[in-house]
């Protein structure tokens, strides 16, 4: 079965009642007969359904649909619940933005030649503007219980369909595009129905102009981190059939190679595209919509339709081997500005938001187990990063395949001194207020038994970093950091401190007011858990990564997978191995990775709603920030293995030519 059959074989129970709706929709966007504010409010997004039942893959229609959505006209359109509130009142404008985001989303859909949501959200439209037709009596209770049955009715086939894209190929709208595409032009990217902006255009132009070398290279790097990723955490890559490729538009070239070294491993692709936000601020302004219709009895449903569409595609997910992943980087990092016309978490809303994400993540784990999958990760730029784009891709292609037995090997001498380890002191520099010390797992056996991972090349490219799980009791102090780019937001003057491994408090100097700066770090760094735990000490040894931050001046726009690699970083929840601590691995010199708990991990032996935050998120140091990092030992002894920013371990000197080489050059 292809998407076209599964397409076909579900518009048949939609078509007709499109056609019904059309009607209807077609006389609100000419000329509602509702009253004024609201009357062109539902002009507004009928004309938006008109558009999106009128599509077309062309350039046109993908500048004239998301045009409304981009900066300079997002004021003054509803999908802005600032704008919406301000014309609508709050009432009525929160939830009427929300349903207006929701609508636009399915020019997705649509473009697959699926005709279902379509169908459903014009005939939401058409439901509210018949209680807006008797204004009289119409009331904000009634619109968001309007609102709050059609989400609740429709989740059953909103998780089916979120599942089967997840999980199975027969989806293969995608997969036929990228296979199919003429990337020597720009019109296949206009077939997404997704948002094509310059970096989608400049990324597919500058591929096409690499050799077919060049491009194997680069798919060959991808799919081989992949393949090494199962090898090294000893699972069997053969039991596996699916892959989850997930890219970015402009990126066909490489990606068509890499559906083919898949296939030659057995995987047929399930593809997962994105393209660059048309505006963050209205992502950003939707995040928390669900506030409007979530309660107990909806988010226990969800959980219901969620299990049930996993069990029903339960023969493939076991197949499932994982994502591969590539990430983009290179946007301006995004301040966004905190409105109080959102829609926001209530506290209580926060605890079953919190319980609701644990939970889909636990039934995810059961289908798709984390002791028998594996993942890689790799980067790229795109034009957004500047005038020196080019060489800058050039450098990244570079980074992603550094020498392997140089940095293993580099590496493995600073393993050694970890592992003698009580404790690890961080402390900052130039003005980096971090004092922060991190106690390391014991080993009982230590020539069997290391606390460190020596993490090279495969699930996480590039190269260069050693991790551990630490000890959270008598883990403690303060970890600062300038400014640092996490989840494409932008914190500045980051600090958190730490208490037994836990987090006791923080803030930053985002806003003005010191309860916005709580919020901002709550919402985006601890996702309304009260406190996450330190789930990952590290220290990063891609020093040339660094280099070229500084040297073409994007470290803030460097992705959280470069950026940890350019300094000691330290992860707010999770631990590294989550759902797969049982699974032991090895480093390359055969010793066993024994630190792969904690004492909230380890909870999950006996409730393991409790073990888990289903987040992980990496804070970076950088070198220049970094006074020290020192081992102290059991007895008192103390080794550095860095010192004012500089590796001093013997047999690391290597590490510090890009740094020296980067300071005879600010010196000419």
């Amino acid at each position: 079965m292809s998407y076209k059959e599964i397409y076909e074989k579900t518009n048949q129970l939609y078509e007709e009642r499109l056609v019904l709706v059309e009607d209807r929709i077609a006389q609100i966007a000419d000329q509602p007969a509702v009253k004024e504010p609201f009357a062109q409010y539902f002009k507004d997004i009928a004309a938006c359904i008109l558009k999106l039942k009128n599509f077309k893959k062309d350039s046109g229609f993908n500048k004239e649909f998301y045009s409304g959505f981009l900066k300079e006209n997002y004021g003054k359109n509803y999908a802005d619940p600032e704008y919406a509130v301000k014309m609508l009142g709050k009432d009525y404008g929160q939830i009427l933005s929300a349903v207006y985001a929701k609508t636009a989303d399915c020019v997705k859909t649509v473009f697959q030649g699926d005709i279902k949501y379509l169908c459903i959200y014009s005939e939401l439209i058409v439901e509210l503007y018949n209680y807006f037709e008797d204004s009289d009596d119409v009331n904000a209770a009634e619109i968001k219980a309007c609102v709050y049955s059609f989400m609740h009715d429709y989740e059953e086939i909103f998780s089916e369909d979120a599942i089967g894209k997840m999980l199975d190929p027969a989806y293969d709208y995608y997969t036929r595009l990228v296979e199919d595409a003429d990337v020597s032009k720009d019109d296949y990217l206009y077939e997404y129905g997704l948002y094509v902006g310059n970096n989608e255009l400049m990324s597919r132009k500058y591929l096409a102009s690499l050799t077919d070398e060049q491009i194997r290279s680069m798919a060959d790097t991808y799919t081989e981190g992949y393949r090494i990723g199962f090898i090294t955490s000893n699972k069997d890559i053969t039991k596996k059939s699916v892959v989850q490729i997930h890219y970015p538009l402009g990126f066909e070239r490489m990606v068509k190679a890499a559906i083919e070294n898949f296939k030659k491993m057995g995987l047929s692709p399930v593809m997962m595209p994105c393209s660059t936000s048309v505006n963050k601020q209205y992502d950003y302004d939707h995040k928390e919509d669900m506030a409007l219709w979530m309660d107990k009895a909806y988010v226990e449903y969800r959980n219901e339709c969620l299990h049930n569409a996993l069990e029903k595609n339960k023969d493939i997910a076991c197949k499932c081997g994982g994502p591969a992943v590539i990430e983009i980087f290179g946007e301006e990092p995004f301040a966004p500005e905190s409105k109080s016309e959102n829609a926001s978490y209530s506290d209580e809303q926060q605890k079953l938001s919190v319980y609701m994400t644990s939970r889909r993540s636990q039934l995810i784990n059961q289908y798709i187990k984390g002791e028998e999958r594996s993942f890689t990760i790799i980067a790229y730029p795109v034009s957004d990063i500047g005038d020196s784009y080019e060489e800058i891709f050039a450098e990244t292609v570079k980074i992603n395949t550094l020498d392997y037995i140089l940095y293993r090997d580099m590496q493995q001498k600073i393993i050694d001194v970890l592992d003698t380890a009580d404790r690890v002191h961080i402390v900052g520099t130039n003005g980096n207020k971090t004092d922060l010390y991190v106690k390391i797992h014991e080993l009982e056996n230590p020539d069997k038994e290391t606390a460190f991972e020596n993490c090279v090349a495969d699930v996480n490219i590039p190269v260069g970093e050693v991790f551990t799980s630490p000890v959270l009791e008598k883990t403690e102090g303060k970890l600062h950091v300038s400014q640092v780019y996490l989840n494409e937001l932008n914190f500045l003057n980051l600090e958190i401190d730490f208490k037994d491994g836990m987090i006791e408090k923080y803030t930053c100097t985002n806003f003005d007011d010191e309860e916005e700066n709580k919020k901002y770090i709550s919402d985006n760094i601890l996702y309304h858990h009260k406190s996450l735990p330190m789930g990952e000490f590290a220290i990063g040894t891609n020093t040339t990564a660094y280099r070229m931050a500084r040297v073409y001046d994007i470290a803030a726009k460097m992705p959280i997978l470069i950026a940890e690699k350019t300094g000691p970083h330290f992860a707010v929840g999770d631990t590294c191995y989550t759902y797969d601590e049982d699974n032991m691995t090895y480093n390359p010199d055969g010793k066993a990775i024994v630190a792969r708990d904690n004492s909230v991990s380890i909870l999950r032996k006996e409730d393991i709603s409790k073990a888990y935050f289903n987040c992980h998120t990496d804070i970076t140091i950088p070198y220049d920030e970094l006074g020290a990092i020192t081992v102290i030992r059991h007895d008192g002894s103390t080794c550095d293995i860095i010192r004012d920013g500089r590796f001093v371990l013997p047999g690391t000197e290597e590490l510090n030519k890009p740094l020296d080489e980067l300071d005879a050059q600010n010196n000419k």
